[in-house]
């Protein structure tokens, strides 16, 4: 049976594997597993029930999905504050603002919108260890809190969730945004009623895009997964960067003066040599994953910042930056961490420092971003073999081995099992193109030849 959290979260269809009645026992479990602490034992022998902040993004199935999710946490005796509809690292912000003893966000991130998911913050608003989300799972089907008359729960509407977030972003900002044109795309989602109110404080001029969210059209057609919309509006407005956020807006994506897309590595790049120039980039280190281009590597040695590297997922990236304290990282999608002012990737916050940089330096982001140069990538999926098979294969391995040979130290070679499915993912960074397709393929050939049946 396969493990019911994934990489972030309970995901999956809404009304097909995600149910009301998934969500409300999810929620239960999560009231048993988080509420045996010494703070909530403590609020009890106060008198005072632990508390959750519960928040969705827009789409239509977060109505129903995040009530019973609220249900479940009141009906075993939590008090549930609904922040309605606020980006995920807003929901994760708040839990530490009001020192929550958890929280919920009902979101599928940069996911279509029949798709829904449950995504449950610790205390501090820090993402739950697999071991805690493994304890709920168990849980699940197992006896239930069951307060009754006064000890249960109550919920009531978190009236100045956003105010509280704003002022929290406003409050980051090392420099003000004024005379810059942002475009921006909200992605129809949860971005949309925070986003433009931050940037326009801030001083930046706007152009807006995918800020009119109906339930259904959530990533449809825009934000960081589609990002030729946003280019042509930032070319034909002659803005100076379109921001671009996903769903639940914990992502952002960059777009030049040109229409060029400026990745999450190469704006991990400018905020890293920013922070660094302001002595705010803790041991002068930035954290990324596996994943990252090796031109992102080669750039932070030019200019002495150490980069270390992680597992695939935005909170590998955490547990890394949060056991030495790092203060930035991230993923190449977008996903960017500044630990000084969250506690999980936030579009938001990383668009303002972003175009922040912009207006310090009085540099355009097309000159930012050159400090990065991007080699070329070529990714293989060789599907349908034994992926289980991948680690200790000798043929294999010593197939890699040549590669790494052959490239020196102009390039990298990665091979990753999927999580999901009997495929492995391979992946060659080189100087030239040529020389990345050539190799990758070959290697696809040695896998598929190793590990298929």
């Amino acid at each position: 049976m396969p493990r019911l959290f994934g990489t972030d979260g309970v995901r999956g269809l809404a009304n097909g594997p995600l149910t009301a009645d998934l969500a409300l026992g999810v929620a239960q479990a999560a009231a048993v597993v988080l509420t045996q602490g010494r703070s909530a034992e403590a609020r009890r022998a106060e008198g005072r029930r632990p508390t959750a902040v519960v928040a969705r993004d827009p789409r239509i199935s977060g109505e129903f999905i995040s009530a019973a999710v609220a249900a479940g946490l009141a009906s075993s005796g939590i008090d549930v504050l609904d922040a309605g509809v606020i980006p995920t690292p807003a929901a994760a912000f708040l839990i530490a603002d009001i020192d929550a003893d958890f929280g919920v966000m009902v979101s599928a991130s940069h996911n279509p919108a029949p798709d829904n998911g449950i995504k449950i913050f610790a205390r501090g608003g820090r993402k739950l260890p697999d071991i805690v989300e493994d304890r709920i799972e168990e849980h699940l089907g197992l006896p239930n809190l069951t307060p009754t008359g006064a000890d249960v729960g109550r919920i009531r509407r978190f009236s100045d969730a956003e105010d509280r977030y704003v002022l929290h972003l406003l409050a980051s900002l090392p420099h003000r945004l004024d005379g810059l044109h942002v475009v921006l795309d909200c992605a129809n989602g949860a971005a949309a009623g925070v986003s433009p109110e931050v940037f326009r404080v801030a001083g930046a001029r706007l152009t807006i895009i995918g800020d009119e969210p109906d339930g259904l059209n959530i990533n449809d057609g825009v934000g960081s997964t589609h990002l030729d919309r946003l280019a042509a509006a930032v070319v034909e407005a002659r803005a100076d960067i379109g921001i671009a956020h996903d769903g639940d807006a914990d992502r952002c994506l960059a777009i030049d003066a040109e229409g060029n897309i400026v990745d999450g590595d190469r704006i991990m790049a400018i905020l890293a040599l920013g922070m660094a120039e302001r002595g705010a980039l803790r041991d002068n280190t930035l954290v990324t994953t596996v994943m990252s281009n090796l031109g992102l590597r080669v750039a932070m040695e030019q200019h002495g910042i150490r980069t270390v590297q992680t597992k695939v997922g935005d909170r590998y990236v955490l547990e890394e930056m949060n056991e030495h304290e790092y203060s930035l990282g991230g993923e190449q999608s977008g996903h960017v961490i500044m630990r000084d002012f969250a506690t999980t990737g936030d579009g938001i916050l990383t668009g303002i420092q972003l175009v922040s940089q912009m207006a310090r330096t009085r540099k355009s982001l097309a000159e930012l971003a050159s400090v990065m140069t991007v080699f070329p990538q070529t990714l293989v999926n060789v599907r349908d073999v034994d992926h289980h098979r991948l680690e200790g294969d000798e043929t294999i391995a010593a197939a890699v081995a040549d590669a790494e040979r052959e490239l020196g130290a102009s390039g990298r070679v990665l091979l990753r099992p999927s999580g999901t499915e009997p495929m492995v993912r391979v992946m060659v960074e080189a100087e030239a193109t040529e020389t990345s397709d050539r190799i990758a393929h070959r290697l696809a050939d040695v896998v598929r030849g190793a590990l298929g049946s």
